[in-house]
């Protein structure tokens, strides 16, 4: 059984869904005025792999991430580069795609903008004012918190300790501090939408209330986000859900920790972040990912270029030994007992399946899945006749899909794994290739070895083999 740490608790507890084998997801995705930084990436890749392993455990996953895409840094930014709002929201929702496939994340079964549920979001202010859980002045409606007596479940604090704690909008029209906004009046020349108190755009944290109740009903099983959100995001999105709908807005609360770099939050606002762009531009995506696993979720990640370096290695060691099975030559006599690598595969997923079991701890998975690499290659190394060979290699590939299915890594061939990491363009290697051989072939060995240390020192390795001379590269971070 699978066991996730409960935010709204703050307990470990087994995982029930509310309908059996389906999970509903909702996860909170991003506004959309510029780039993604890698703390979206952890985000996207930790919900990723929780959705990946519930979808290897036979589940049904409904998955929602939303995009906020009327805000008022989308609006600052259009107004300095002199476009609409809706083209700055349409780009950087392109962007973000992009950088989601790169890092092979699964698009969600819905990707809702806010825009596209004003009508549901009026509706929510609606009851609350009915309710007296809400309140309008001059266009504004804002949420009376002292009103829901539970504000504070998820942030485990009382009001006086949020308040102490918090940054609060200043608003002379509010109640009370804590009084968060449902409904804006809209300025001068800001966007704005009809609504039964004028013009105005939806506050913040209504969005994922409409977007979640419309599209996976109420409850649902996991609310998702980083630990930024739970207040007061979060707190507010409980407070108005349960408040209008009397109803639990979900059973399960996850949040991921921060990225750090230099042991401090990384942050766009202050200034110490990189895009994931930038990252990609000098590493692999998948080395990336396989970085962002390598923590778990619930903990702090010390972002570092030489911790990537680090796990580029060990990406690079599973496509040396994915390039070392496909060119194995198997013993034409019997040598080997098919039991013996039948326990390294047996072993791996039980393992592997225990640790993300285990409020889906990566860290420990992949512990599995390098120590699988390791055993792999020492049952290389025996003399193993072709029989077992055959077998053997269908159970390593079913394994590896386990891994790729789950963790979303080891997803390239070899080759393609290698041609990523050239430094120099394939055909001018090819002719360095075909003029060291010529060099051999002359038994003009110097030249030979001058052009293999040469290519060396670009990262790129020759190996000669049965099948002719391959390269195997590590890249090169002239960067750093």
């Amino acid at each position: 059984m699978i066991k996730l740490f409960n935010t709204l608790t703050n307990t470990k507890e087994d995982f029930k869904p509310l309908k059996n084998n389906e999970v509903k997801m909702y996860v909170c995705g991003v506004t959309v005025y510029d780039y993604c930084h890698i703390g979206h990436a952890r985000a996207a890749v930790v919900f990723d792999t929780i959705r990946r392993y519930f979808i290897y455990k036979n589940y049904n996953v409904t998955f929602v991430k939303n995009f906020t895409d009327i805000d008022d840094k989308i609006i600052k930014k259009a107004n300095q580069e002199g476009v609409t709002w809706q083209e700055i929201s349409k780009k950087y929702i392109n962007e973000h795609n992009k950088d989601m496939t790169s890092l092979n994340v699964l698009a969600p079964d819905f990707a809702p903008k806010a825009t596209e549920f004003i009508d549901e979001m009026i509706n929510i202010c609606k009851i609350l004012i009915e309710k007296d859980y809400a309140y309008e002045i001059d266009g504004d409606v804002f949420f009376s918190v002292k009103k829901f007596n539970d504000y504070g479940k998820l942030s485990h604090r009382h009001l006086e300790e949020l308040l102490a704690g918090a940054r609060v909008e200043i608003n002379e029209k509010k109640e009370y501090e804590l009084d968060f906004a449902l409904w804006k009046k809209s300025k001068a020349n800001e966007p704005a939408f009809d609504s039964p108190w004028g013009l105005g755009r939806p506050g913040w944290h209504i969005e994922c209330s409409a977007m979640s109740a419309k599209l996976l009903g109420l409850p649902f099983d996991i609310h998702g986000g980083g630990k930024d959100l739970i207040f007061p995001h979060h707190e507010n999105e409980i407070a108005q859900t349960e408040a209008a709908f009397e109803k639990p807005l979900a059973n399960y609360w996850i949040h991921n920790g921060f990225v750090n770099i230099d042991k401090e939050k990384m942050s766009k606002s202050s200034g110490n972040f990189y895009t994931i762009k930038e990252v990609i531009n000098e590493f692999s995506p998948e080395v990336l990912r396989l970085f962002l696993l390598s923590s778990h979720y619930l903990n702090p990640l010390d972002f570092s270029l030489e911790n990537l370096m680090e796990f580029e290695k060990s990406v690079e060691k599973f496509y040396l030994l994915l390039d070392r099975i496909n060119d194995y030559k198997a013993s034409t006599k019997k040598s080997t007992d098919k039991t013996e690598y039948k326990s390294i595969y047996e072993n791996f997923i039980a393992e592997f399946e225990k640790a993300l079991d285990d409020n889906f701890n990566t860290p420990v998975a992949l512990s599995a899945v390098f120590e699988l690499i390791k055993e792999t290659n020492k049952f290389l190394d025996q003399k193993i006749d072709n029989n077992t060979f055959i077998a053997f290699k269908s159970d390593f590939f079913n394994t590896v899909k386990i891994i790729r299915d789950v963790l979303g890594i080891y997803y390239k061939k070899p080759e393609e794994w290698f041609k990523e990491n050239l430094s120099i363009p394939e055909d001018k290697l090819m002719e360095l290739i075909e003029k060291r051989n010529m060099a051999r072939k002359n038994k003009n060995f110097a030249e030979a070895d001058e052009i293999r240390l040469a290519l060396l020192k670009q990262g790129i390795e020759l190996h000669d083999t049965f099948y002719g001379t391959k390269y195997t590269t590590h890249r090169i971070h002239k960067n750093l």
